[in-house]
This record gives structure tokens, sequence and C-alpha cells, in this order.
């Protein structure tokens, strides 16, 4: 129990502050191969493009202990690209939707016609389409684009950010929030639970108090003496809590390990899945839609390749592929601890586009929600922290369990010995 609590002086205290795990984030981007043809309100033609891979570090900043149990931190990260494990480089073009521009389209579709008639003029003179052909790089860490501060002149407050653009601009050398987590030294069965949230008990982006709540850990330790039932955790990236289920146990190089997945009811709507009504309004079973944590944009995220959700989805693009060795997130975790042996969290983000009447660049398409890119974050317990943790949290316990029946074996004929002889004496 001393060994998995917060405390400096735990084995698991320096993991927990600098996890030592070598973490990879892995992107696919979903080039768009007939752009022509879908602005004709043909269907997308996708092919997946990558991965793009880059080596993730992470520490822990302002680590302050508070009287009440609890600590709080800022975690860091920061992402380095690998060439040598990436399937292309930085500087490849891909064929993608003009995020910010079909994105402002769908957003302003209420309002009134002379607006988007504006809006129309704009694009035609700074020559937008609806499709772009833009640098790995820029779409993830960002590019600057005049179409910004148009919009922000048309429509004051639509889009509430200057400067570049880009899908991943605030994930690098970025932190995920301020977390206050319990630190067991009391309690060991609450240890790593959430507290507060950048000072939130619960978020507000959500439409019931249910799926507001900010359940489970920050999603790197549990409790220890884990049940083969289900695990929480508080995604900031995801603006929700997360639910996983036990499906199978096993072993992690001679660890053993409860493995954890993502039931389908995860991102299902409201109708298969009541308990996500409040993450509504809803389309189809396998999307949720994160407008209101994603500045109203038409955003959407789900696994991979629409892995677990509604075929329409999958049918509606040609390209994609789900299964759940490629697609499936899961957690292998050694349930006496509650430490992460094994992961790989995916998830896919996805534009709703379609024909805004009044912005002639958006053609004649189809409403469809379009795939843009999917990414996992993987990593895994290896080398020298592997052998401390196999000697220290596997092994010793062990052979102190075993040495405690070859005691208990010892004693009873010394027991029987003394019982034989006090009875002789008498």
């Amino acid at each position: 129990l001393q060994n998995v609590r917060i405390d400096p002086s735990s084995i698991s205290f320096q993991m927990w502050k600098d996890i030592p795990v070598p973490f990879y984030l892995s992107v696919h981007f979903f080039e768009v191969l007939n752009p022509k043809q879908v602005l004709q309100g043909a269907k997308p033609v996708l092919g997946q493009r990558g991965p793009y891979v880059y080596r993730e570090y992470r520490n822990k900043t302002n680590i302050t202990f508070h009287d009440n149990d609890t600590v709080s931190y800022l975690e860091y990260r920061q992402l380095f690209f690998q060439p040598h494990m990436s399937n292309g480089t930085e500087e490849e073009y891909i064929v993608v939707p003009n995020i910010l521009m079909m994105g402002a389209a769908v957003m302003m579709e209420k309002l009134p016609n002379f607006v988007k008639i504006l809006l129309s003029g704009a694009l035609a003179g700074l020559k937008q389409e609806a499709f772009m052909n833009r640098t790995v790089g820029e779409i993830m860490w960002g590019y600057e684009d005049p179409l910004i501060d148009t919009i922000n002149t048309i429509v004051p407050g639509l889009i509430p950010f200057k400067g570049k653009f880009g899908l991943f601009i605030d994930f690098n050398n970025s932190n995920s929030g301020l977390f206050t987590v319990n630190t067991g030294m009391k309690n060991i069965s609450q240890v790593h639970m959430v507290d507060s949230w950048n000072g939130l008990k619960k978020v507000n982006y959500w439409r019931s108090s249910q799926c507001n709540m900010i359940n489970g850990t920050s999603g790197e330790m549990w409790p220890p003496f884990m049940s083969p039932t289900s695990l929480e955790f508080y995604s900031p990236d995801a603006c929700r809590s997360m639910t996983l289920v036990y499906e199978q146990s096993g072993k992690f190089k001679g660890v053993p390990t409860y493995r954890f997945v993502a039931p389908k009811t995860l991102f299902a709507n409201g109708t298969d899945y009541p308990p996500n009504e409040g993450f509504c309004p809803c389309m189809q079973s396998g999307i949720q839609n994160v407008s209101t944590c994603r500045l109203n944009a038409p955003m959407f995220i789900s696994h991979p390749h629409f892995y677990n959700a509604d075929p329409s989805l999958v049918n509606a693009v040609e390209g994609l592929h789900p299964s759940k060795d490629q697609h499936g997130l899961f957690l292998d975790v050694h349930p006496m601890t509650g430490i992460p042996m094994n992961c790989s969290i995916k998830l896919q983000l996805n534009l709703y586009i379609k024909q805004v009447s009044g912005i002639i660049q958006t053609g004649k398409i189809k409403p469809v929600v379009l795939p843009l890119l999917w990414f996992a974050e993987s990593g895994s317990i290896e080398g020298s922290v592997l052998q401390q943790f196999y000697t220290n949290l596997v092994l010793l316990p062990s052979v102190l369990d075993y040495l405690q029946y070859i005691l208990l074996g010892l004693s009873v004929p010394l027991i029987i010995s003394a019982a034989v002889l006090m009875a002789m004496s008498q």
C-alpha cells in the first residue's frame, strides 16, 4: 500500500512524477482522393496516410500537496517526430477538407443570407476552396490563414482565436489542465481519483449532470486491488469521463494484467443508450458531438474507421475498414497496484460537412461525417523500469506469499510435537 500512494517515499512516486514509459503518438490522416467529385455530390473516397509517429514525453510540474490528502499538478507534453518509425514525412502534402472554411460554413448555416453571401464573396477574394492541399506539419502544428481574420471581421466571436490554425497546435508543449487528485495517504481506495480539474468538480459542456461529472482518475494509474469490472478516467481531450469494461485476464511480460476495453455504448447515441442523451444533439450511434467543447465547430469523435459505429457511417464514404485489432482501444493494468503495463488509446476526429445555401464554395456536397484523422497514444513498461516493477511488486510479494505457506507447513509438525510432549508429560 505504501508503494502505490502518491508520496515522495513510495516506489511509484517517481514513475508518477516523470513517466519513464516511452509513449508514442501515431497519427493517420484520411486524404480525400476525389475532391472535385465530392463537390458535385459524389461519395468521398478516402485513402489512409501515415502513420506519422511522435515520441511523447510527459512530466509533472507545480506539484503541490494539500492538507486534505490531495495533490495538484500540471502535466506537460512534448512531441518529437520520429522519421524512422513513420511512413512519410511532415513535408508531405495531403488533400483534406478546408476545416476552417467548411466548419464556419456549417456554423453560419442559420444566419441571414446576406451574411453568408458576404462570407462567400470574401472566400472568393481569398481564393478559398472547400478542400485544401497542405503539408502534414501545417495541418498538425498550424498555418497562417487570412480566413481567420476575415471570419472574425464578418462574424465576431464565431472562432475565438487568432493567428495560426492547426489540429494539434495546443497539444505540443502544453498541459492538459490543472488536475487535483487524491494521494491515498488515508484512504488507499481513493488514490489517483480526481478531486477537481481546473478547479471544477464537474464540467458544463453537456446537457445532463451525469455527463458533466468528472469521474475516475486522470488516466495514468488507478487504485490498487482492482476488481474485474470496469475503470473510469477523465479525458480533457474528449471533454468527458470515460468508462472502460473488463474483457479478460492475461500477462504482460510475466506481470498479471486485467484488460479493459471500450464498451459498444461509449459513443452510442441517446436513443440506443439513454444515459448518453446528455451528450446530444446526436446523430448515428458511434460518434459523439464535441462541438460544445470545440468552439462550436461541427466536430465529432469516434473510434478509428467508425469501429463499433452505425454501419451507415462507414457506408457514407469509401476506404474505411473497421476492425477490433487495428482500431479498438485497450488498457492492460496490473490489478494489485492499478498501474498500466501496456496501453493503446485510439480516437478519430471527424468533421461534419454539407452544402450550405448562400456559400457557393460548398458546392453540392452531400451531408456526411467525414473522417479527418485518427491517432493512437501507446506505451508499455519495459527495460529497467519493468524489471524493478516485476521484482518489487510481483516477485517479492509472490516469494513472501509462498514463504508464508512454507512457514505454516513447518509450524504444523512443531505444534503436533509440542502437543504430544505436553500429553506425555502429564
